[in-house]
C-alpha cells in the first residue's frame, strides 16, 4: 500500500550539539505544510532508500516549516548517516504526512517529562505546548554532556525554564537523574512521558510501573527496537481471512516480507517495529510480539501484531487481510 508522501525542501541544516544536526524542512512549492500536534513524527524517505522516523520539534501552530533534529549513531544501520553525511542544504526529500503516536493527554493535572539524548525531540515540543495552556510540568532532560545537549539555549531562553532540570553523565553526582525524586507517587490525573535510548526508556518505565503507575498514565515512544534472537526461530503459517489463502514464512523471512512477496498491499515504513504502520490484526493463533510499539496490555490480548518484526507462537496465523 503506497502512503501519501510530500516533496519538501531542506532550507536549513544547522550542528545543534556534538553529533546532533537539526533540519528545517518546507514544502517545494512554498504553501503551507500539514498541521502536527505535539509529541509527532514524520517518515523521512532517505537517499539510500530508507525510510527512517523523525519527531518534529517546531512548534506546532507553525504551518511553513518542519524540524527534525537526529543523532549521527555509530551503531547506525544507515539512517543517521545519511541524513548527517547525505543529506545538505537544497536537497529535495520525501516525507510523509505527520502521524502522533505519542500524543498528549490534555486531560492530565500534571505532567512529568523525561528525556535521554536525542529523545528531546517529541518531549521539547510538548513542553512547549504544555507552558502554552497553562499545565503543571515537569521536565528532566538527561544527556552524557553539557556538549552533546541539543536545544540547551532554546530551552534556557524559554519562559519555563525553571521547570527544567538538566543531567549530565559527566557531571556531579548531586545533579544527576533521581527518579524517586523526579516522579511523584502515582495519582489520578499524573502522566508520564519519555523519550530516548532504549536503556534510559526502560529504566524509567520498569521504576514507573514498580511505583504503582497504571499503564494507560505512561507514554513513551522507542526510536528502535530491541535487538531480538533469531537462532530459534522457525517457519510458520499465515492465513488470509479475506480469501482463506495461506502462506508459509520461511524461518529467516518476516511476514511483511512474505505478504509483499505474495502481492498483499501492505503499509509500512520502519520495518522494525517501532512506528505502528504496519499493525495489523490477528484473529486466531498466537503471536510472539518482538515490537516496541504495543503496550505490554496490547500484547497480552494477542489481537493485533506488527507483521514488520514480530511472528509467531501457534503454526499458524490468521490475520484480517
Amino acid at each position: 500500500m503506497t502512503t501519501p508522501t510530500l516533496d519538501v525542501r531542506v532550507v536549513r541544516k544547522a550542528a545543534e550539539a556534538v553529533d546532533i544536526a537539526t533540519f528545517e524542512l518546507v514544502a517545494t512549492d512554498g504553501g503551507p505544510l500539514p498541521p502536527f500536534s505535539a509529541g509527532a513524527h514524520i517518515d523521512v524517505h532517505l537517499p539510500n532508500g530508507l525510510i527512517r522516523q523523525y519527531s518534529l520539534c517546531n512548534d506546532p501552530a507553525e504551518s511553513h516549516r518542519y524540524l527534525i533534529g537526529v543523532l549521527r549513531d555509530p551503531a547506525s544501520r544507515g539512517g543517521s548517516q545519511a541524513m548527517h553525511e547525505q543529506v545538505r542544504e537544497g536537497d529535495l526529500l520525501r516525507i510523509s504526512a505527520p502521524k502522533n503516536h505519542f500524543p498528549l493527554a490534555h486531560e492530565a493535572g500534571r505532567s512529568v517529562l523525561l528525556a535521554g539524548g536525542i529523545g528531546i525531540t517529541p518531549i521539547l515540543c510538548m513542553a512547549e505546548r504544555l507552558a502554552v495552556i497553562g499545565a503543571d510540568f515537569t521536565l528532566h532532560y538527561c544527556t552524557r554532556a553539557r556538549a552533546r545537549t541539543a536545544f540547551l539555549e532554546r530551552i534556557g531562553s524559554s519562559a519555563f525554564a525553571p521547570r527544567v532540570a538538566f543531567h549530565f553523565d559527566d557531571g556531579e553526582p548531586a545533579q544527576k537523574l533521581d527518579l524517586e525524586a523526579a516522579l511523584p507517587p502515582p495519582a489520578a490525573g499524573h502522566h508520564l512521558y519519555v523519550c530516548g535510548p532504549r536503556g534510559f526508556m526502560d529504566a524509567v518505565l520498569s521504576y514507573a510501573r514498580a511505583a504503582g503507575w497504571p499503564e494507560a498514565q505512561l507514554h513513551y515512544e522507542f526510536f528502535a527496537a530491541a535487538a531480538a534472537p533469531t537462532s530459534g526461530d522457525g517457519g510458520f503459517e499465515v492465513q488470509l481471512a479475506s480469501s482463506g489463502r495461506t502462506l508459509h514464512v520461511e524461518k529467516d523471512q518476516t511476514v511483511l516480507a512474505a505478504l509483499i512477496a505474495a502481492g498483499v498491499d501492505m503499509p509500512y515504513a520502519c520495518e522494525q517495529g517501532v512506528c505502528g504502520t504496519c499493525l495489523t490484526r490477528v484473529l486466531e493463533g498466537e503471536p510472539e510480539h518482538r515490537d516496541s510499539y504495543l503496550s505490554p496490555e496490547e500484547r497480552a490480548a494477542n489481537d493485533q501484531f506488527l507483521p514488520c518484526c514480530s511472528r509467531a507462537k501457534s503454526a499458524r496465523l490468521v490475520l484480517d487481510l
